[in-house]
């Protein structure tokens, strides 16, 4: 059955993937973006898809989705930023608070009164291996998608006796450019005056690790595709499933 779904994020990487393979399976996509600029392209390529300018950190943005009929939200855009947390800018920090845990509780939360008064819907949060894991310089980001886990984790009994189910979506290292935007960001400031200094190497190497061999991201959009269609969810939906065992959770 065709489902009407709002993803942000949309402009590139798993959103972007994910709205046109749901567009081509026959589900009417809101595929939304950060940008203007970045919507004009999108509709531009994709004509088959209805593409909004959504900023979720901005509330004006966040007020024009509350009364579209969505049946499924995937929380899908976010914001990467490593480096040691000794060091890290707090207005940095913010930023990866405000994108990953403000704006995509903002946005659910402008979508659940409509799946509410329908008694059905869905909201797919795009956590991480991050929401489970976290590594030398890569503690801003995971610090945001653990809180993810937490929200998802507390709405998906909330909300299941209104028919509205919660899942979490946690994909590991793929190959969209986002960990390797992400890995570099922290040499934007971190320098041999900062306090972590000393451990430089070591987070050379483990941004090295995350952005070598990083995998087809094609395999985390058949998932996303598949949670939309999906009768019933797990709480937390791995890709590769592997991973669990690889890292022992």
């Amino acid at each position: 059955m065709s489902k009407t779904v709002l993803i942000t994020g949309a402009g590139s990487g798993f959103g972007k993937g994910a709205a046109v393979a749901l567009a081509a399976r026959g589900h009417h996509v809101i595929a939304t973006t950060e940008t203007v600029e970045q919507a004009k392209e999108l509709s531009s390529q994709h004509p088959e898809l209805r593409v909004e300018k959504i900023d979720i950190t901005n509330m004006t943005d966040v007020q024009k989705i509350r009364d579209w009929p969505v049946d499924v939200l995937i929380n899908n855009a976010g914001y990467g930023q490593t480096g040691p947390m000794s060091d890290v800018p707090l207005d940095r920090l913010r930023r990866v608070f405000e994108v990953n845990v403000f704006g995509t509780v903002a946005i659910t939360q402008a979508t659940l009164p409509q799946m509410a008064a329908r008694g059905s819907g869905r909201i797919i949060i795009v956590s991480s291996i991050a929401g489970k894991f976290a590594a030398p310089g890569f503690g801003p980001y995971a610090m945001s998608k653990h809180a993810l886990e937490a929200m998802g984790k507390a709405m998906r009994p909330e909300l299941a006796p209104q028919g509205i189910d919660v899942c979490l979506l946690n994909p590991g290292p793929y190959n969209t450019g986002f960990n390797d935007r992400m890995a570099d960001s922290m040499w934007e400031w971190f320098n041999d005056s900062s306090i972590n200094a000393p451990a430089k190497e070591i987070h050379q190497a483990v941004g090295q690790m995350v952005t070598t061999n990083q995998m087809d991201p094609e395999e985390v959009v058949t998932r996303m595709v598949e949670l939309v269609e999906a009768e019933t969810t797990t709480e937390n939906n791995f890709v590769p499933e592997a991973i669990v065992a690889m890292l022992n959770l």
